[in-house]
């Protein structure tokens, strides 16, 4: 059984999200989910998340492509969460390329494109300015 592991924050859901999971569950038998916890997510991007930890992984354990979910609290965590997981390849969006790859000896690492003109930053903006 190939366990497939992707991290994320999954805020203000979208089509993108969507893509990604559905993509990264096709190539395995089981998906593991991380979702970036509040504090974490602030450590990243300097803001807090529009929704909170909780409701985000409420939503992404609604989807049926998705076996698993947990809180991901640190991004130095990475190879702690593969290992506990028993994960045989990460799934990263492409903007990710290369920071991952230091993973290798571990699991397989693959860095997917992004859905095309959609990210979550954009549509916090645009729904700012209105």
């Amino acid at each position: 059984m190939k366990r497939v592991i992707t991290f994320g924050t999954y805020d203000v859901f979208h089509i993108g999200h969507v893509n990604i999971l559905q993509r990264a569950s096709a190539l395995g038998d089981y998906l593991i989910v991380g979702v970036s916890s509040d504090a974490l997510n602030f450590k990243k991007k300097q803001r807090y998340p529009i929704y909170k930890e909780n409701d985000r992984v409420h939503i992404i354990s609604s989807l049926k492509c998705v076996g698993e979910v947990f809180v991901e609290e640190s991004l130095e965590k990475k190879l702690e969460y593969i290992n506990e997981k028993k994960a045989d390849l990460l799934v990263m969006g492409d903007d990710w390329t290369g920071k991952f790859d230091w993973l290798r000896p571990w699991c397989e690492v693959l860095y997917l494109p992004r859905t095309p003109s959609i990210s979550t930053t954009e549509l916090i903006e645009i729904a700012r300015v209105r």
